[in-house]
């Protein structure tokens, strides 16, 4: 009798402990599984959207790997914050969902989720998670505002870097806008070749990799994130420019279809391999200034 008595009493706690963090997961699964339904019906399934799950994924994971940290920590609930973040949330998913805006009814996950923390287990808990939270922000679709006010810049400079460095090379190349006109050929730079695509899921893949393996050294994760935007742009410039040359030797025909997505794949690569290749830059200098400054 005894024995069964202790093994009660040290099930008791825990299973108090799980009860409400259970009901508020299956009350906001079944909350925001619409929304879901809807991102797996229609952005995710495009190539410029298609990331939204993996970064689900990695937001989970990241949770994960701070378990031991939120299975140690004391819960000290915050009441009125967790409310009034939560029911902003909740007002926000409602709206934006009548309104048809995806952008906002994903966005409105964050201050849901921080309501909850707040109400389950209060600050301490919510600084653990903080960024594993704001990480979902990536999963949200752009806004068409967005998309639209950066997209045509990014165009505009792409194509005029590589018509500066093809001309001064001898190409016989000009450019109106973002037609790009190189000897009977006549181009047009889509918006899949802007770069902003390519700008978003860099930049999630960039925090990413920061927070789960370069948080310690602060100014070297801060100084990598600064990079993203241009390492990407650049890895699109290469992008047109290959593109442009291989319709000038070989045709337009030749740069559509298969060979058009292989270089979309082989800009990604690119672009993770300078990322890398940054971040060894950025420890060797530290490396260097502290030794010279010891």
């Amino acid at each position: 009798m005894t024995s069964f008595d202790t093994s009660a009493a040290s099930w008791a706690p825990a299973s108090r402990r799980w009860l409400w963090p259970a009901v508020v997961a299956v009350a906001f699964a079944v909350a925001y599984t619409p929304t879901f339904i809807t991102l797996a019906e229609g952005p995710w399934r495009t190539e410029q959207e298609g990331h939204g799950p993996l970064i689900i994924a990695a937001s989970a994971w990241l949770a994960w790997r701070s378990r031991q940290l939120i299975w140690d920590i004391q819960l000290r609930p915050a009441p009125l914050p967790g409310w009034v973040a939560l029911l902003s949330g909740l007002c926000v998913l409602v709206l934006a969902r009548n309104q048809d805006v995806w952008f906002l009814e994903v966005l409105s996950e964050l201050p849901v989720i921080a309501g909850i923390v707040l109400l389950l287990a209060g600050w301490r808990l919510l600084r653990i998670l903080a960024f594993p939270i704001g990480f979902l922000i990536f999963s949200a679709p752009a806004p068409g505002w967005m998309v639209d006010a950066a997209t045509i810049p990014l165009k505009v400079f792409i194509s005029d870097s590589v018509t500066q460095l093809l001309y001064t090379a001898g190409y016989p190349i000009a450019q109106n806008g973002v037609v790009i006109l190189i000897g009977p050929y006549q181009l047009l730079v889509q918006d899949a070749c802007s770069g902003l695509n390519s700008i978003f899921v860099l930049s999630a893949l960039g925090a990413f990799y920061v927070y789960a393996f370069r948080w310690d050294e602060k100014i070297r994760a801060f100084a990598l994130l600064l990079l993203i935007i241009p390492i990407t742009v650049l890895a699109n410039f290469l992008r047109v420019t290959s593109l442009v040359l291989i319709a000038y030797y070989g045709g337009v025909d030749k740069m559509e279809g298969p060979l058009h997505d292989l270089t979309g794949v082989l800009l990604f690569v690119v672009a993770v391999v300078l990322m890398f290749l940054s971040d060894g830059v950025l420890s060797l200098l530290l490396r260097m200034f502290r030794r010279q400054r010891s």
